[in-house]
């Protein structure tokens, strides 16, 4: 949802949309399937390519003195290969990117989506053809090893990538960050949690890349706002291996409550693929809210969290939850079916590059524009890009409750400005 302007739906542009598909899908052959908002895609003849155009001509609008203006062409990288999890999330992330460019409404652009199938040598190929059919900007790849494929291929072409990866190595050099990373969600946390009267940390981190990283912002983000660390346990992600960092841990949290300087907040990171198993862990070892501040990461924020309920009442960093919950309702109604948490990256990273395109060919997409100070506004909050491509997003501070999250402490801006950048028709 990124916005020059007040929100304003184009008249009757859901019936448009039904219209448009069903026109497309006659000429090409080809039946639509239930529910897409795309309606179809027009095939340029290759399995892992689609080109999906706002509603109006395809070929162009008319521009002044009656000239025809050239398409502006967005490329989209994603893992659409499979069936697992990740191509489930990926078909999700494509179809916000298609809801953007239909919300926003704006005939002179077009969305070229290629499947990247997963792997590095796949990505750069899909970027490379992206970039032959005419993209001025690339949205994606998903994954850091696959940016890392793209990033030469786009920047030999001169064009800036938006990638989703959180691992801010690959980013620099025309890579511009859509994420969330770990070192800023976690320092703000400790801020805050510093800011209500916690003095002593301890940290229960994921031993693996995650919690590589997890760890020595920890350090830095507890010494930088003048807390004191404790102790930092790492435990394995085989849910039998976790009992005994756990415990350990615990043992630690009940002989400090003797002590005159007690550990009194327990960051654990972790996401929905570990908390569910750690929760009976800690209830079972005698962690609970009410003898320690339970702190997490962004990946707390996913659906039904509220179900682990050692995790009730935790605090965690990530973006205010209303945006997302806007956003989520108009996804299920064009698509039936509920959004994958990304999907707000592929959405913002559209609605960016479509409100950018107004420029003049050769100043759209520049590193000027895509840094201005102003920044942008999104589902997810505000967002601004450094010069080295990483992110500086706004955090809200929530509390975990059994449904949902409620907000602490809400996000500031990132700068001032009217750099917002909101989607036609959000409620």
């Amino acid at each position: 949802m990124i916005d020059a302007g007040p929100p304003v739906r184009p008249a009757g542009w859901r019936a448009r949309l039904r219209a448009a598909g069903r026109l497309a899908c006659r000429a090409a052959g080809v039946m639509a399937a239930a529910g897409l908002v795309a309606g179809c895609a027009t095939n340029l003849g290759s399995p892992t390519s689609d080109v999906t155009a706002a509603l109006g001509d395809q070929k162009g609008a008319p521009a002044m003195g009656g000239r025809p203006q050239k398409p502006v062409r967005i490329g989209m990288l994603l893992p659409l290969s499979g069936f697992g999890p990740q191509a489930s999330t990926a078909k999700g992330m494509k179809q916000a990117g298609e809801l953007a460019l239909f919300e926003l409404d704006n005939p002179l652009v077009q969305l070229i989506v290629k499947d990247d199938k997963g792997s590095p040598q796949g990505a750069a190929q899909a970027a490379q053809e992206a970039i032959g059919e005419g993209a001025e900007i690339i949205v994606g790849p998903l994954t850091a090893q696959a940016t890392q494929a793209v990033a030469p291929v786009a920047r030999k072409a001169n064009v800036p990538v938006l990638a989703f990866s959180n691992d801010r190595r690959v980013a620099g050099n025309g890579v511009y960050l859509m994420s969330f990373l770990p070192e800023q969600e976690v320092d703000r946390i400790v801020a805050y949690s510093v800011g209500r009267g916690k003095r002593r940390f301890a940290a229960l981190v994921p031993d693996d890349a995650y919690g590589a990283v997890i760890e020595p912002a920890f350090r830095r983000a507890v010494e930088r706002n003048g807390g004191a660390l404790a102790v930092i346990s790492r435990y394995p992600l085989e849910p039998n291996a976790m009992l005994s960092p756990v415990r350990a841990l615990a043992d630690e949290l009940k002989q400090s409550q003797d002590s005159a300087a007690p550990i009194d907040a327990l960051l654990i990171a972790g996401g929905a693929d570990v908390l569910p198993q750690i929760d009976p862990i800690l209830t079972y070892s005698g962690i609970s809210a009410d003898r320690v501040q339970l702190l997490g990461t962004g990946g707390w924020d996913f659906p039904n969290a509220g179900r682990s309920p050692a995790f009730v009442k935790g605090w965690y960093p990530g973006p205010d939850p209303h945006g997302w919950a806007d956003f989520a309702q108009r996804f299920s109604r064009s698509f039936g079916q509920a959004p994958p948490r990304l999907a707000s990256l592929a959405y913002d990273a559209v609605s960016i590059s479509i409100t950018l395109s107004s420029a003049e060919p050769g100043q759209r997409f520049t590193p000027q524009a895509l840094t201005r100070a102003s920044g942008f506004t999104g589902i997810d909050g505000s967002l601004r890009f450094r010069a080295d491509g990483l992110p500086e997003r706004a955090l809200a501070v929530l509390e975990l409750q059994t449904f949902g999250g409620n907000v602490l402490d809400p996000a500031q801006a990132t700068a001032p400005g009217d750099g917002r950048v909101t989607a036609v028709g959000a409620q």
